[in-house]
C-alpha cells in the first residue's frame, strides 16, 4: 500500500470518527433540549447567499449551491431534534426581477437539487419526509413544474415530516389568491341556491349574512391557502442580521418566534439552530399566552 493510500484511509477513518463524535453530542443537546418545548414547524428564510458568494470572490450562482449544503445540515439537524415541519422560503415571485442568468441558474440548480432529495438514500427518505411545494407553480417553467410534481408524488407516502419549499411564492399572492378562491367558492355556493329557489339578492348575502356576520368568514380563507399542508410556525429564522420578513408568511407568523442571527445563510450551522431553540423555550411560555388571546 503506497503512502498516498494510506494518508487515505487515515482521513477517512478520522472523519468517519468526526462524524460520530459529533453526532454524539448532537444527541446529548437533544436530550437537553427535550426537556423543553421543541418548535413543531420552523421556517427559513436563506438570506445571504450572493453576499456569501461575494464575500468569498466566488462565481455568480456559486453562494446558492454552498446555501443547498447549509439546507440539507439545517434540515438533518431539526429532524434530529424532532421538529416535524420545517418550511422555507426557496424562491420569490419578486426574484423573477433579478437577471435573467441568475434566475436560470437558480432554477438550474433546483432542477438538479430536487433530483437529488428524491432518491432512495437522500435525507428526505432518511427521514420520512414529504415534500410540498408552494406558490403560484403556474409562473415556472414546464420542466421545473414536472420536476416538482414528481418530487412531491415520489413522496407522498412518507409521513414522518413535511419539508414545504416556498416557490414562485409572495404572501400577499397567497392571501389574494385565498380571498379570490373564497369569493368564487361562496358565489357558486349563492348561485346554487338560488338555482333550487333558496335565495335571493345574492350580491348583498356575498358580502353579509343577514345576521349581520360575516358571510366570508376566517375558515373560508384560510382553507385556501398554500400552507393548509401545515401548521403555522412556531419559529421563523432569518439569517444575514436581516429583521423582515419579505412578503413570507405574513398570515401564518402573527405569533411565533423570529430568530435573525447575523451570519449569511451559508455560514449557518448547528449551533446557530441551538441557540434558537433555546431562546425560543425561553419565550415560548409567553407565545402560547398570546395565541390563546388571539
Amino acid at each position: 500500500m503506497g503512502v498516498g493510500n494510506v494518508w487515505i484511509n487515515f482521513w477517512v477513518v478520522l472523519n468517519q470518527i468526526f462524524e460520530r463524535v459529533t453526532s454524539f453530542l448532537r444527541r446529548c443537546a437533544f436530550n437537553v433540549l427535550s426537556m423543553g418545548s421543541i418548535p413543531l414547524h420552523v421556517a427559513f428564510i436563506m438570506d445571504g447567499n450572493r453576499r456569501f458568494a461575494k464575500k468569498k470572490k466566488l462565481a455568480q450562482g456559486a453562494g446558492h449551491r454552498f446555501g443547498y449544503l447549509s439546507l440539507v445540515s439545517m434540515l438533518k439537524y431539526c429532524f434530529e431534534f424532532g421538529v416535524k415541519y420545517v418550511t422555507i422560503y426557496a424562491f420569490s415571485i419578486d426574484n423573477f426581477r433579478r437577471s435573467p442568468e441568475e434566475v436560470q441558474s437558480v432554477m438550474d440548480l433546483m432542477l438538479e437539487k430536487v433530483e437529488l432529495l428524491i432518491r432512495e438514500e437522500s435525507l428526505v427518505n432518511q427521514y420520512g419526509v414529504r415534500l410540498h411545494f408552494l406558490g403560484n407553480l403556474g409562473l415556472l417553467s414546464e420542466p421545473v413544474r414536472k420536476a416538482l410534481e414528481k418530487a412531491a408524488t415520489a413522496t407522498c407516502n412518507n409521513n414522518r415530516a413535511v419539508l414545504a419549499i416556498c416557490v414562485a411564492y409572495t404572501s400577499t399572492d397567497e392571501i389574494v389568491r385565498a380571498v379570490e378562491k373564497s369569493c368564487e367558492e361562496k358565489w357558486d355556493e349563492m348561485n346554487l341556491k338560488s338555482a333550487n329557489g333558496e335565495g335571493n339578492d345574492l350580491g348583498k348575502k356575498l358580502v353579509m349574512a343577514e345576521n349581520g356576520e360575516n358571510f366570508i368568514t376566517l375558515a373560508d380563507v384560510e382553507k385556501h391557502m398554500y400552507t393548509t399542508v401545515t401548521p403555522d410556525p412556531d419559529m421563523l429564522i432569518r439569517t444575514s442580521g436581516e429583521a423582515r420578513l419579505s412578503n413570507f408568511l405574513l398570515w401564518q407568523t402573527s405569533s411565533c418566534y423570529l430568530y435573525s442571527p447575523s451570519v449569511l445563510w451559508p455560514e449557518i450551522n448547528f449551533w446557530h439552530l441551538l441557540w434558537a431553540i433555546l431562546n425560543f423555550q425561553r419565550n415560548n411560555l409567553r407565545l402560547v399566552k398570546k395565541r390563546k388571546q388571539l
